[in-house]
């Protein structure tokens, strides 16, 4: 089965946000999708170029275009999401990410009209059903299809690191669930979800969505939603690992974190060095472990079961981009990761504002509303604490990593 593969620009950016539909007065997730974007779609069209439906219809998706720079996506996303906004207002409802929604229970959500999602919830059942989760998903541009495979190899050693810094999904039905980043649990249940398989290159790809299609798992290659995965269509590595985030200024830092490193490790690849390729359960160790304690965990980084601190691999991670991020103009943007693991991410600032506030989840509703309001660098939380970063030494890496 031969897979067409559309070359993009090296490093060229596209963002996919998934947003919830907020109630402004009972803070639960409420439909309104279908008559929002009824009202926004340009005339004569059947739906918005950038805005989408998702599963439910409590949530809308808003897309870039193709883009070069970070800031590029951002004034990109920040008019649509200006125009969904103001949308959802008239009708009593605002805007606002996470990865999931604090109280609000998924069995009483509406399931989208669209025909697609219909055949996804008969496929699945129970499954689908209970698929509010809200993600964030990074395009970065490749030219060519056999760099794909290796790419999407090496980033799942930064699987830890981007679940991490994204988390923002401790609460599901008005529970803690103990966890930083629930809605990663929730999705990797699904048949063609998780962690990708390690894969020798772009035939053994096309061997695999062949026997799959073949025996009618699936209908197309948009239905394996691996955290990291090819997108023909588009000619991108496709990171959808993350939780949903909260604010531009996360969604800005995490897509700059994204470009630099696939950018990195396409360069390596054409200069004919080994990419990381680290054992499967490695990679599923150390994504449980973010998870699960999201930037206090610690992640393996070599076959002996050597441990350090996530937060200071993503420091190093950040501090080796550095001269990567001033190429591609996001520099500011990198930076923010150091500023983000001060303040904490969103599921340690919605825990600090149920404690605050004696457990009360609607406070975290709102918490979510105001930081999509002012962002976050303006946020009032109490910083986390982290330790300065300093230059990555050879026992420092990831598994693999490149030097």
């Amino acid at each position: 089965m031969e897979i067409p593969f559309t070359p993009s620009d090296r490093a060229s950016l596209g963002i996919e946000w998934e947003l919830q539909l907020i109630d402004l007065h009972t803070r639960e997730l409420t439909s309104g999708a279908v008559e929002i974007l009824g009202e926004i779609r340009p005339d004569g069209s059947d739906e918005h170029p950038k805005a989408k439906h998702e599963l439910f219809q409590s949530t809308v998706e808003v897309i870039t275009g193709v883009c070069s720079t970070v800031a590029e996506a951002r004034a990109d996303l920040a008019e649509t999401v200006q125009t969904v906004s103001d949308a959802a207002r008239r009708r009593g409802l605002g805007v606002i990410c996470a990865g999931t929604h604090p109280i609000t229970s998924w069995a009483t959500q509406e399931i989208s009209p669209k025909p697609r999602y219909q055949q996804l919830v008969d496929h699945l059942q129970w499954l689908a059903r209970r698929l509010q989760i809200f993600g964030v998903h990074i395009h970065v541009g490749i030219r060519s299809p056999r760099k794909a495979i290796p790419i999407v190899n090496a980033l799942t050693s930064y699987i830890p690191h981007f679940l991490a810094l994204s988390a923002s999904s401790p609460y599901w039905v008005g529970h803690d669930t103990g966890l930083a980043s629930s809605r990663s649990k929730v999705f990797e249940i699904l048949p063609t979800a998780g962690l990708p398989y390690q894969l020798s290159g772009w035939d053994q790809f096309e061997s695999f969505m062949e026997t799959l299609t073949t025996a009618q798992a699936i209908e197309s290659v948009r239905e394996v939603w691996w955290d990291v995965r090819p997108h023909p269509d588009f000619g991108t590595v496709e990171l959808r690992i993350c939780d949903g985030l909260p604010t531009f200024d996360e969604v800005d830092a995490i897509a700059a974190l994204t470009q630099c490193l696939v950018y990195q490790l396409d360069v390596e690849f054409d200069r004919g060095h080994a990419l990381p390729n680290p054992p499967s359960w490695v990679v599923r160790e150390n994504k449980w472990r973010a998870a699960r304690f999201g930037l206090d965990g610690e992640i393996i980084i070599d076959g002996a079961g050597t441990v350090r601190p996530l937060r200071r691999a993503i420091l190093d991670l950040v501090h080796d981009l550095e001269p990567i991020a001033r190429r591609l103009g996001c520099a500011d943007e990198l930076a923010t990761i150091e500023q983000l693991l001060q303040i904490g991410a969103s599921y340690q600032r919605q825990r600090a504002i149920a404690e605050a506030n004696d457990g009360d989840l609607t406070k975290v509703v709102d918490g979510l509303l105001e930081e999509m309001t002012t962002g976050l660098l303006v946020s009032e939380h109490q910083p986390v604490g982290v330790p300065q970063p300093r230059p990555a030494t050879s026992t420092d890496l990831a598994p693999g990593a490149i030097t």
